[in-house]
C-alpha cells in the first residue's frame, strides 16, 4: 500500500482531487454509518436554508471528503519545498508575525476543515511548533504520515501526559503548539457544549493551556482551491483569552470553529462522528 501512496504523490494535485471526488462517492454508496452520519450531520447543522440546500451541500461535502484523502500522498510524500509551493496566500499571518516577535506562545488550532493537513508544515517553516498526535486507525498509513508530518521546525507529541508536558514546555518557551479542537476527548477530559446546535463533548485542554501559559489562541483553515490550484490559507486570532468556566471556554471555542466553518462548509469533515459520547458519559450527554 505504501507503494502506490508514493505512486499517487506524483500525480497533479488536480487528478488527485478529481479520483477524490469519485473516491468520496465510492465511500459514501458502500458505508451505510457513513453516508447517514454525513447526512445527519448536515441536515441538523442548521446551515440548510431547505431541504433542496441540504442535498447541495452533502453533494459537495462528499467530493470534498474524498479530495482530503486522495491529496494526502501529495501533502505527505512531495517535497518540502513543493508542498509549500502549494499555499497561494496566507490571509493573517501578520497577525502571526506580530505575536511571535512579542515572544508570546502561540496555540493554534485546526479543525477537521479544508486540508488541515498542510497547515502544520507551513507553520513549521516560519516557526517552532509542538504538534499533538494520535495514531491513526489504518497502522500502514503511520509512516508516511509521519514522513509529510515531521519537517520544517516540528515536534510530534502524543495523546497522553506527556504529550500535554510537551506542550505546556513549548508555549513557556514563547513556541507554539498546533491541536485538532474538535477531536473527542476521552471521559474527564471535556465539557459538554453545543455544535451546529447540538451538544458535542469538547475538550478543555485548549483552555488549561491557555491558563497555565498565557499564550494566545489563533484558528487556521487551509481552503481548498478549485482545479487543484492549491490552497488558501486563513488566520483567525481568538480575540480575547477563555473565561475560567470550561464550559463556557468550550463553548467560545466551539463557536469559533463553526465561524471558520461557515467560510466553506462543504469543505468541513461531516463525517466525523463529532457528537459521539466517551464511554460512560452518556447520560451526561443526554441530560444536556
Amino acid at each position: 500500500m505504501q507503494w502506490f501512496f508514493r505512486q499517487f504523490a506524483r500525480l497533479p494535485l488536480s487528478w488527485l482531487h478529481a479520483l477524490g471526488i469519485a473516491t468520496g462517492w465510492l465511500v459514501y454508496w458502500t458505508s451505510s454509518g457513513y453516508a447517514s452520519r454525513m447526512r445527519e450531520n448536515i441536515s441538523r447543522s442548521g446551515l440548510c436554508a431547505s431541504p433542496d440546500a441540504c442535498r447541495q451541500l452533502l453533494h459537495q461535502a462528499i467530493g470534498e471528503a474524498g479530495k482530503s484523502v486522495l491529496e494526502l500522498p501529495a501533502i505527505w510524500l512531495r517535497p518540502y519545498e513543493d508542498v509549500l509551493g502549494l499555499v497561494r496566500k496566507a490571509e493573517g499571518w501578520d497577525k502571526v508575525e506580530m505575536l511571535a516577535r512579542d515572544g508570546q506562545g502561540i496555540i493554534f488550532l485546526t479543525p477537521h476543515l479544508g486540508c488541515f493537513e498542510i497547515v502544520g508544515p507551513f507553520i513549521a517553516s516560519h516557526m517552532p511548533i509542538t504538534i499533538l498526535y494520535r495514531p491513526p486507525r489504518l497502522r500502514w498509513t503511520e509512516t508516511p504520515m509521519l514522513t509529510g508530518r515531521r519537517r520544517g521546525q516540528v515536534s510530534m507529541a502524543p495523546t497522553d501526559l506527556k504529550g500535554v508536558k510537551a506542550l505546556l514546555k513549548a508555549l513557556k518557551r514563547g513556541q507554539s503548539a498546533g491541536i485538532l479542537p474538535d477531536q473527542v476527548p476521552g471521559k474527564g477530559d471535556g465539557v459538554w457544549a453545543d455544535f451546529f446546535g447540538r451538544p458535542a463533548y469538547t475538550m478543555t485542554l485548549v483552555q488549561r493551556l491557555q491558563h497555565s501559559t498565557g499564550a494566545v489562541i489563533v484558528l487556521m483553515f487551509a481552503e481548498r482551491l478549485p482545479g487543484g490550484q492549491g490552497y488558501d490559507l486563513w488566520v483567525e486570532p481568538l480575540p480575547e483569552a477563555l473565561p475560567e468556566s470550561a464550559t463556557e471556554a468550550a463553548r467560545i471555542l466551539n463557536a469559533a470553529v463553526e465561524n471558520l466553518a461557515r467560510r466553506n462548509p462543504a469543505q468541513y469533515l461531516w463525517s466525523c462522528n463529532r457528537y459521539k459520547a466517551p464511554r460512560g458519559s452518556r447520560a451526561e450527554a443526554e441530560s444536556q
